[in-house]
């Protein structure tokens, strides 16, 4: 049924993939698609870009690049096809761009229950089911 699963994921906060990354396997395995883990860097914003360095930016990326590819070793089982998509910039455009990339039939992407902390989070799940090219299944924490 799906070619092309991206599993959205913030390495940084293991709620964004714990129930997410299990249901995304299991779609990939019964569908024998491939799976794409997206994350997005941290971007120097330009209002304090000149008290860096300017390869800062490209630094960032290269650092989360690094870190997801040891994070699919750890957390994604053999046999399961992966590929890794790294964005930088707003959350939901970055992962809305890596689904165009990779052509996902499905985008897999976790959601709390809402806190107060939690709605400038969800914003980005809003924003992906709104605006995604293709099918989005948002799982609850």
């Amino acid at each position: 049924m799906f070619r092309n699963v991206l599993l959205a994921v913030d390495l940084t906060e293991p709620s964004s993939w714990q129930h997410a990354l299990p249901a995304a396997i299991e779609i990939c395995r019964s569908s024998r698609a491939k799976l794409h883990v997206c994350t997005v860097a941290t971007e120097v914003s330009l209002q304090v870009a000149s008290f860096f360095p300017p390869d800062a930016n490209q630094k960032l990326v290269e650092q989360a690049a690094a870190d997801l590819a040891q994070w699919i070793r750890d957390h994604v089982p053999a046999g399961i096809e992966v590929d890794e998509v790294i964005g930088q910039g707003t959350v939901h455009r970055e992962i809305l761009a890596a689904a165009k990339k990779v052509n996902a039939d499905l985008i897999v992407m976790a959601s709390h229950k809402p806190g107060l902390a939690d709605y400038l989070l969800s914003a980005n799940a809003a924003h992906v089911v709104r605006h995604a090219p293709c099918s989005v299944m948002v799982v609850r924490g």
